[in-house]
């Protein structure tokens, strides 16, 4: 009796591809969410005060910061309010332009940043241990490629 045949074709490469990157961002994601976690800040929160103490002095308006974000996030506007009650960041309605709400990191929100920096240092270096430097360099240029794809 012959054997019976896979009754799904083998997936093409490019979708082997895909949710192999969908599954390691997301095991690589939820490490760090482990890490922000006892801190009482998610993920996202973390992107959004890494992009503004990377916007100081100036701070930016709610549209750039989504720009700027890793994911998006389809609620800035509550996630923002989320963490101006923590004092995390400010929000100040520009004199000049009333239609433009620039928001600020606060001194509470770089200390908070500040302390998980060497922690998100090191365990960025726990999940890459493994592979020789040569590896991650070509890792790195390929994902860039792949982002940095034109429109089709």
């Amino acid at each position: 009796m012959s054997r019976r045949a896979s009754a799904h074709p083998p997936l093409p490469l490019e979708d082997t591809i895909f949710i192999s990157l969908q599954k390691t961002a997301d095991s690589l994601a939820l490490e760090a969410e482990q890490l922000f976690k006892p801190h009482g800040l998610t993920g996202t929160q973390y992107n959004v005060l890494r992009i503004l103490r990377g916007a100081e002095p100036e701070g930016l308006a709610c549209r750039s910061i989504g720009e700027r974000m890793i994911s998006h996030d389809p609620d800035m506007t509550r996630l923002l309010d989320r963490m101006e009650k923590r004092d995390l960041i400010s929000r100040q309605r520009q004199t000049d332009d009333r239609r433009v709400i620039k928001t600020r990191i606060t001194p509470a929100g770089l200390a908070l940043l500040k302390g998980l920096d060497q922690p998100v240092r090191e365990l960025h270096k726990r999940q890459f241990h493994h592979l020789p430097a040569a590896r991650l360099k070509t890792l790195a240029q390929l994902l860039e490629e792949v982002r940095a794809r034109g429109p089709e």
